[in-house]
């Protein structure tokens, strides 16, 4: 029987955390992200319609894989099943980190000397 992975991924985006499910999570091939492919949202089986989930699957409709900064990432955590998609308030402190570069600069990496 085949393994299945789905992966939690939470992110932060216009100050908001952002939580989506998908099935394979890497860290791409673009220095300084994570690609996140083959998103997964929760079927429609009740009346009730979550707001937040329905502006993600907007969001994400058509979109085959994405790109995440990792600056932005949260949390990545393998889960066993999916849970709604959800955009929630942001409950950290106002201070931010300052960017740092994430490549060393000096003359053995190409950079300033």
């Amino acid at each position: 029987m085949a393994v299945s992975h789905i992966f939690k991924v939470q992110f932060v985006r216009e100050g908001k955390v952002w939580e989506v499910y998908a099935r394979q999570v890497t860290h791409g091939s673009l220095f300084g992200f994570i690609e996140l492919e083959g998103l997964v949202f929760g079927e429609r089986s009740s009346v009730v319609v979550d707001p937040g989930e329905e502006r993600i699957k907007s969001e994400f409709e058509g979109v085959k894989r994405t790109w995440l900064p990792l600056q932005s990432v949260l949390r990545v955590d393998e889960v066993k099943k999916t849970g709604p998609s959800k955009i929630s308030a942001y409950e950290g402190s106002n201070v931010a980190p300052f960017p740092m570069p994430l490549v060393p600069s000096g003359p053995e990496s190409g950079g300033r000397k």
